[in-house]
């Protein structure tokens, strides 16, 4: 179908103007990979085409919401009764709706297991060192769209959970206060913080697809590791991407899709952990909920916040948490890149992976005595991980590697 439109007339007037014919080739048709690759080197097409999905539900929404605290004669805020207008009267506003809020949660599914396996397999490491790095500025870009976006239904637990998490801002010295205020617009979470928060929920998404389009092109410059972790030459070890992986591709956009149109016409909460329960109730400013927590794929940071007695070193370790992802190709010293071969390394980061979900669980629900134990014991191994990386490869008796893929 692709080689039938490009033999088109209406095509060759473009490309006479364009060059597509050339880009097409050198990044999609022609562009060689290794061959060796597995399904888990799908979840980077997967999170294109969630990014995409965001983005055209969130600007359907976006014609129908209205950002305004201000309260109308049913007794509800603009905002609240804006949400529940989209879902009752717009035709397929529901849809629409639990489209974008399923899909929040499955990009960062995706996006998480891109991660994990980036880590597993070292593609990290030199000279992937930017592109790891321009893929933790996507990260933290997406976490920022999901906090100013969860504020949007102006439910209890939107407004809760953005009171709590702009008032870590206050712990830090000097400029606390004054970021504090600059986010709300103002000394508490109401209407102007809620402004703010829906200009930058559409900002940030539309920065991130540029962002992504930096993360591809830095990606097809290095080209893609592959799960032996060795340099590949390009016609010995590699095939083009189309179709081999196209199909490949399509097929895991097709498993996807079954789980995502499952989840968003049968069960769209999931026990609350994609929309809260609490969140179907008007935010209350004299009414706290007896739990506040994040949406799930937050919680990891805020059981490291909260381990600490004190709220600054908490807001300190959280975003050290993040801030240590960016060094993560300066650590690891191991000239190996896949875990495959590093028996040391491969048990270090399956108990990294365990000691995430760990975190989450431990965010996500309500603190005891016993669950901030082991909060504190995961966030320890989680900062252990990073630092005892520079020494891993002086112990670590590595497996051969094989001469090619």
């Amino acid at each position: 179908m692709l080689e039938k439109m490009m033999k088109s007339k209406l095509f060759g007037w473009v490309d006479e103007r364009t060059g597509a014919e050339a880009i097409i080739k050198s990044q999609l048709t022609e562009y060689q990979v290794p061959k060796n690759l597995n399904y888990m080197w799908n979840f980077g097409s997967l999170a294109l085409l969630v990014l995409v999905l965001q983005i055209l539900t969130g600007i359907f929404l976006a014609m129908y919401y209205k950002p305004s605290a201000a309260l109308t004669y049913g007794g509800y805020t603009v905002a609240f009764d804006s949400v529940e207008r989209i879902m009752r009267d717009v035709n397929f506003g529901w849809l629409i709706r639990y489209m974008h809020a399923v899909g929040a949660s499955a990009f960062f599914v995706v996006v998480y297991m891109h991660i994990a396996r980036g880590m597993y397999y070292g593609s990290f490491k030199g000279p992937r060192e930017l592109l790891w790095i321009i893929g933790v500025v996507i990260l933290l870009i997406m976490q920022g769209a999901a906090f100013f976006g969860y504020l949007l239904p102006w439910g209890q637990m939107s407004f809760w959970g953005a009171t709590v998490i702009t008032n870590l801002f206050g712990a830090l010295p000097v400029i606390g206060g004054f970021l504090q205020e600059v986010l709300r617009g103002g000394f508490a979470v109401g209407d102007p913080t809620l402004n703010r928060f829906f200009s930058l929920h559409y900002l940030f998404p539309l920065l991130l697809a540029a962002i992504v389009g930096g993360h591809v092109h830095a990606l097809h410059v290095v080209h893609s590791n592959n799960p032996s972790g060795l340099d590949v030459h390009e016609g010995k070890s590699t095939i083009p991407f189309h179709p081999y992986y196209t199909i490949k591709d399509a097929f895991g956009v097709g498993v996807f899709l079954l789980f995502y149109c499952y989840i968003v016409f049968f069960n769209p909460q999931m026990g609350g952990y994609f929309i809260e329960v609490d969140n179907y109730v008007p935010a209350n400013n004299l009414q706290t909920p007896p739990h506040i927590a994040p949406v799930w794929y937050l919680t990891p940071w805020y059981t490291i916040l909260r381990s600490f007695e004190s709220k600054l070193l908490g807001v300190l370790a959280m975003g050290a948490s993040l801030a240590i992802l960016f060094v993560l190709p300066f650590l690891d010293k191991s000239k190996v890149r896949s875990a495959r071969y590093r028996p040391v390394y491969r048990q270090m980061v399956f108990l990294f992976f365990i000691t995430v979900i760990v975190l989450g669980y431990c965010g996500h629900s309500a603190p005891t005595p016993t669950l901030k134990l082991i909060g504190q014991l995961a966030t320890t191994y989680y900062f252990a991980f990073f630092l005892l990386l520079p020494f891993v490869h002086k112990f670590e008796k590595t497996k051969p590697l094989p001469e090619e893929i």
